[in-house]
This record gives C-alpha cells, structure tokens and sequence, in this order.
C-alpha cells in the first residue's frame, strides 16, 4: 500500500492547495480547489488526471474551482453533508467518522464547526496527512464566522490527540503572523520563541512554513493550549474553563495588529 504523495499549489495571496497522489492507482485529489488553473497545470507537469476534489466548507477560496475541474477532469467532488447546499457540484457528502478512499488510501472525516458551521477535516492516518482547511492552522486557527468558541474548542480537540508525525496540511500560509501573536499569550514558551525564529528566517528566505506536524502544533499552538497553566497566566485566567481561555485568546487574536 502506498502512502500519499502530497505536493503544494500556491494559489492567490496566500493559499495552499493541496494535490494528493496515490501511485497504486493513480488516484488523485485536490484539496479544496481556490482555482482550477493551477490545479489544471500542476497535474500536467506531473502526467495526472484529477479523479477527486475534497472539499472542507464552502468558502469561494476552498471551492471557487470545482465547477471547472469537474468539467476538464470528470472528477468526483467530496465534501460536508452539513454543507452540501454551499458545495459547488458536490457528488458525495461526508460527515463525522465517515471515510473517504483514495485508491489504498483511507481518510476518517472530522465534522469540524466554528471557522463555519459545516466545516469538516479528512485524516489519512496511513499517510500521517491532516487537511484540516481553516480550522487548525500553524500556530492558529481559523476566525469564528459561523460558530462558537465551544464548538471551535470541540473541534480543535479533536485533532490533539493525533500521533505526533501528523502533518498538518492547513489551507494558508498564516505561520508568521501567527507566530508573532503566540508569543503575546505565551511569552514564556521556549518551544515557540524557537519555531518562532525558525519560521521567521524561512518567510525571509521566500520558503513555506507547511506543513507543520502535530508535535509542533501542540508545543507552540496557543489555541490547542488552553489547559495550560502558562498560557491561563498570561491571560490572567488561571485556572479557568478551557473554553473560556479559548475563547480570549481567539478575541485577542481577532484585536491583534501584526
């Protein structure tokens, strides 16, 4: 069986698709499509043809080019049965610990709320490989448009305790942004002033900061931190509710001008 081999499109301003091989078969997915053009030019660089499209929520820059995909390639378009309404094209909808096959290959569906109110997340354990679209991002998390920071904390924690080698394949390049908030919340954080560092020699380098992995994720995110007691410090709610600690730090976040 053969694991996924995952390459990165940049599209628009700062976006990351994702495109999914597995070589067994041939099976190719594209996850949540901004464009069709660059989608279009990666697989003929790469001598493929597109038979899926994974959608994670419906906004226009995860799905803006599953029409035109659709129609080039023939492709099947996967995506929240909670959303389907909002899904350009969508054939098959999924939900919560629904899979989804890529050839070999095996993803469990994650019904995820907040950044919007169908979000959901596929997890191919065999390939280490989150596509989590704007829930989990490196050092972040997506803004609650269309849920609550209960629901944003719910499905967060679906995801900590993922293996370690989990790479997080979020949908933006948001990392030194990001960055730069987590050390207001968590200054005390060696694990993070680190990553902090790192990331911010590889923006100047003009080089990617995604995928990250879990481990890192859970050392340096602020908003899978809440239980922990340096963070609550910093935000003077020692000993508060998770989500309520969640809850501040997204509102901070959302106040933050980097």
């Amino acid at each position: 069986m053969a694991r996924l081999k995952i390459h990165r499109i940049p599209a628009r301003k700062d976006n990351y698709l994702w495109l999914a091989h597995e070589p067994d078969t041939d099976t190719v997915a594209i996850v949540d499509p901004a464009d069709a053009e660059p989608v279009i030019a990666k697989c003929e660089e790469l001598g493929l043809s597109l038979t899926h499209i994974l959608n994670t929520h419906h906004h226009g820059d995860h799905t803006g080019g599953n029409l035109a995909l659709k129609e080039y390639f023939d492709c099947v378009i996967i995506g929240p049965a909670a959303d389907r309404d909002r899904i350009p094209g969508i054939d098959i909808p999924v939900g919560e610990d629904d899979t989804v096959a890529l050839g070999t290959e095996t993803g469990r569906v994650f019904d995820v709320p907040g950044h919007t109110r169908g979000h959901i997340a596929y997890w191919f354990a065999s390939s280490d490989a989150l596509f989590c679209g704007d829930t989990l991002f490196a050092m972040g998390c997506g803004r609650l448009f269309e849920g609550t920071p209960a629901q944003m904390w719910d499905s967060l924690s679906k995801f900590a305790d993922l293996p370690d080698e989990t790479r997080v394949y979020c949908a933006h390049e948001y990392t030194e942004a990001n960055a730069r908030f987590a050390l207001t919340v968590d200054p005390d954080n060696a694990a993070l002033k680190k990553r902090a560092a790192a990331v911010s020699r590889l923006r100047a380098a003009g080089k990617a900061t995604v995928p990250s992995t879990m481990e890192d994720e859970r050392a340096t995110n602020p908003f899978l931190r809440a239980e922990e007691p340096g963070l609550q410090e910093a935000l003077g709610l020692v000993g508060a509710d998770a989500v309520a600690v969640f809850a501040e730090t997204r509102l901070r976040k959302d106040n933050f001008k980097a």
